[in-house]
């Protein structure tokens, strides 16, 4: 069992494909100003890993670690508190750039705006991210969590005053599912999916992700590193991806590196609509059922499938042990390098970039050939998540679960 990829051979140059402009570096740096007006706010570690760079035969490597973020655990509630923030400012006839956090959560402020529901359906990061944004923000949150969701990730956004409920639904019915209680008592949907519609939220959601690669490229610089040539990036519905893509490709221009969209298997929407190759987004159904449960998405962004399609250089459809695999490498670090704690989700494109140095011949060997990836090679990955499940992390990296069962590779 290894991995399918698409090699885009039809890419476009940033600014010749997608509009780039709701990613642009006005955009960026003013979802940037806004989280910095929240006291938790303080940008997440990016961690060099030079011996295990040197380990895989490539420059070098960075983890963007997510897991510190709000004291939150992940990245997500960077795009949920973004969200939330336009849509109050909005109500207000503000823009975001005008209004700050605290002036949002104002008592006069809150007086004007009244009672406010937010809703989402969620794994557990995002929902959690919209339960801490509405309540900083003295409003009320309602989550609905896909079966199979860890117990432990429903406790956490109930412990945030959320009312919050695991359903029997997958992932893509419970987001039809929250849309339908939004419309029937009034609340407002706060989801990192668009469809025909419902665009603005997701879209300020994407803008929002782009914070952390703001922050990326500043420490790179700080680090004494060039900027990024290969790019990792995860995919469920595909905003993350395509809000860290879209701000590269503005801001980078054709110094952009190459970036690689991971997936699993189970859950493989945008390699879906890669693979098919008519240019538009296709979705893939059933269970879900993957390790990567913050992956387990069957329905693209339309608004981020367009920057994916034109601008990503490959698309990874990727089996459950890939993610295990990582976890291992960043929790038991060669000696030199640091710990980085990272779940199912977050160390995926770890272990993918492992797979790909070691393996001797098959379709990893072939990607990373097409990908050039070498001694001179300065790769960025992101870890979304800590520990959020620590039932999955103590069955992969305590307990050998997903066990690696790659035969081409070079044993070093």
């Amino acid at each position: 069992m290894s991995i399918d990829f698409i090699f885009n051979h039809d890419i476009k140059k940033p600014g010749c494909g997608a509009d780039l402009a709701i990613l642009s570096t006005d955009e960026a740096e003013k979802a940037r100003a806004y989280h910095k007006g929240f006291e938790e706010y303080q940008a997440s570690p990016l961690v060099a890993l030079p011996r295990l760079a040197e380990y895989l035969g490539i420059g070098k490597l960075f983890i963007k670690d997510e897991s510190s973020r709000f004291n939150l655990n992940a990245f997500k509630v960077l795009g949920a508190s973004y969200a939330i923030g336009r849509y109050l400012a909005e109500k207000l006839d503000r823009d975001i750039s005008e209004i700050s956090y605290d002036e949002l959560r104002s008592e006069e402020n809150r007086k004007k705006l009244g009672n406010i529901t937010f809703t989402t359906a969620t794994d557990g990061n995002h929902g959690r991210a919209v339960a801490w944004a509405a309540r900083q923000l003295k409003q009320k949150a309602v989550v609905y969590m896909p079966k199979g969701s860890d117990p432990i990730r429903l406790k956490n956004i109930q412990a945030l005053a959320a009312e919050a409920f695991i359903t029997d639904l997958n992932y893509d019915d419970a987001v039809r599912l929250s849309e339908q209680k939004a419309q029937e008592n009034g609340w407002v949907i706060v989801q990192d999916t668009a469809w025909s519609g419902y665009e603005d939220i997701p879209t300020w959601i994407m803008q929002g992700y782009a914070t952390l690669a703001v922050e990326a490229l500043e420490q790179m610089a700080q680090q004494g590193s060039k900027s990024p040539t290969h790019v990792f990036l995860q995919a469920g519905v595909g905003s993350f991806a395509g809000g860290v893509l879209g701000y590269l490709a503005s801001s980078l221009g054709e110094k952009m590196p190459m970036v690689t969209i991971v997936e699993p298997e189970k859950a493989n929407c945008i390699y879906k609509s890669a693979r098919i190759g008519d240019g538009r987004p296709h979705k893939v159904s059933g269970d879900l059922d993957t390790l990567m449960a913050g992956l387990a998405c069957g329905e693209p962004n339309t608004i981020s499938w367009e920057l994916l399609r034109d601008y990503a250089t490959a698309y990874v459809s990727c089996p459950d042990y890939l993610a295990a695999t990582g976890m291992r490498v960043l929790a038991t670090p060669l000696k030199g390098d640091e710990v980085v704690i990272s779940g199912e989700s977050g160390a995926v494109t770890t272990g993918l970039l492992h797979l790909l140095m070691e393996s001797e011949s098959g379709n990893a060997a072939d990607l990373r050939k097409q990908l050039n990836l070498n001694q001179d090679s300065i790769v960025l990955l992101v870890s979304t998540e800590g520990n959020t499940s620590p039932r999955a992390f103590r069955d992969a990296v305590w307990y050998g679960e997903y066990n690696d069962r790659e035969e081409h590779r070079n044993k070093k």
